[in-house]
């Protein structure tokens, strides 16, 4: 029989089992090589959506259904992702995240460029794939530049229509705050000389190639990078999710400014990257939101790409 120093000895300290919760995550970034260049993956947070009723071409009832055989519900939680490129000559974002516009769970992009060892300071230019205000409200923090060294970089077709206040005038009730938040991101950046507009399928960076894919907005752009044989196409907002638009691209999203456009555009965008195998990278589609996109026997499918901790 144990002796009584014994038992005690094998009993667990009631301190143990008593350890607080965190209830807090890591800095969301990851970090990976595109032949010479630094990607760097960067969540600005995720928020619940509803997309059973966002969804349209469809039913809130099927689109209950195909959440649900992915034990997801509606509303989603949906990813707002940017990404921050180092060449070793520029350092460039693309998208800047929402900043204060949306919510609490969201507006993290600043405290993760920060995590990842970069400063706001640094970036030299910031390139919109397009000026809705989960991808441009991010651009300003108290009503100043949140990146006062960076050139801003945008499709002329978006500034004409977003920033043009007879649009904004006419534009009903429910939309007028996209507005008003455009021009609040974008204004400081006029003031201070720059705004650079690009033209469609440009190149307003070297080594940053645009594609025109518009619908979602007048002139949303993906951006491609190739180094050393390697591609990525940073795709902006050509789905909203991973799950739904991939085996549907006829659903589009009440965001869009065009459905029918949009969906032309996801179309091209789908086939274009399941015939080259390339690296994709959506604004809303999981963090890090970086994979393939192949065929399958139902239209295409999302391939997250494998996480690896080698650079």
């Amino acid at each position: 029989m144990l002796g009584a120093t014994a038992l005690s000895a094998l009993t667990p300290l009631e301190a143990f089992a008593r350890a607080a919760q965190i209830k807090s995550i890591a800095p969301a970034y990851h970090r990976l090589m595109l032949g010479a260049y630094e990607i760097v993956a960067l969540s600005d947070g995720t928020v619940k959506i509803p997309l059973n009723t966002l969804y349209n071409h469809t039913t809130p009832d099927h689109i209950d259904k195909v959440l649900s055989g992915v034990f997801q519900s509606s509303p989603s939680e949906a990813s707002v992702n940017a990404y921050l490129v180092n060449t070793g000559d520029r350092l460039v974002l693309i998208d800047a995240g929402t900043g204060t516009y949306l919510g609490p769970t969201l507006g993290k992009l600043i405290g993760n460029i920060q995590a990842a060892g970069y400063q706001p300071e640094q970036i030299d230019d910031v390139l919109l794939t397009h000026i809705h205000t989960d991808h441009s409200g991010g651009l300003i923090a108290d009503g100043k530049r949140a990146f006062p060294n960076a050139l801003l970089h945008v499709n002329k077709r978006d500034v004409d229509y977003w920033l043009n206040p007879l649009h904004a005038k006419a534009a009903p009730d429910t939309k007028k705050g996209l507005y008003r938040e455009a021009i609040e991101a974008i204004n400081p950046y006029i003031d201070a000389g720059k705004l650079r507009t690009f033209a469609d399928n440009a190149e307003p960076i070297p080594g940053f190639k645009t594609i025109l894919r518009t619908g979602h907005t007048p002139g949303h752009s993906s951006v491609v990078l190739e180094s050393q044989g390697r591609k990525l196409v940073i795709w902006g907002d050509i789905t909203h999710g991973d799950i739904v638009q991939f085996d549907e691209p006829g659903i589009a999203i009440a965001f869009d400014e065009d459905s029918e456009k949009a969906i032309i555009s996801r179309q091209a965008a789908f086939s274009e990257a399941a015939n080259e195998g390339y690296l994709v990278a959506g604004a809303h589609i999981s963090f890090p939101g970086i994979g393939h996109v192949r065929r399958d026997s139902s239209n295409y499918d999302w391939v997250p790409l494998n996480y690896s901790s080698i650079l």
